[in-house]
């Protein structure tokens, strides 16, 4: 499946972003999907995931409560909200799909989109 994640920029912090991760080529239903991110000089983080059985969510602890993953089957996209936005949420975003039901390492993942830039400051 191929993936492209859009809607990054930049944001004062306490503000929102909605990330979108469209999907083409497969049904992006029958994918684990996850939001990852990479900061400067920093390993690629897992944030959130969705699982392909039953839309399970999972979360890292340094956003969960502010950020909410969903998918929109009849569009084929996965969205990330992201709300309460701080400093240090600025990163590179990337979606990414995996053939397992829920994953949340980034060698589980098979397919990535190519990141979209999130900036939080004042």
């Amino acid at each position: 499946v191929q993936l492209q994640a859009s809607g990054g920029g930049s944001v004062p912090p306490g503000g929102s972003l909605r990330l979108s991760c469209a999907a083409s080529g497969d049904t992006l239903d029958d994918y684990a999907v996850g939001w990852f991110r990479q900061a400067p000089g920093k390993e690629r983080e897992g944030i959130s995931f969705i699982s392909s059985s039953d839309d399970t969510t999972e979360y890292a602890r340094s956003v969960k409560g502010r950020f909410t993953i969903a998918r929109d089957s009849a569009k084929n996209m996965v969205y990330l909200q992201m709300s309460s936005l701080k400093p240090e949420d600025t990163a590179v975003y990337y979606c990414a799909a995996s053939t397992f039901t829920m994953a949340t390492l980034p060698g589980f993942y098979d397919d990535w989109g190519q990141g979209t830039l999130v900036t939080v400051s004042s």
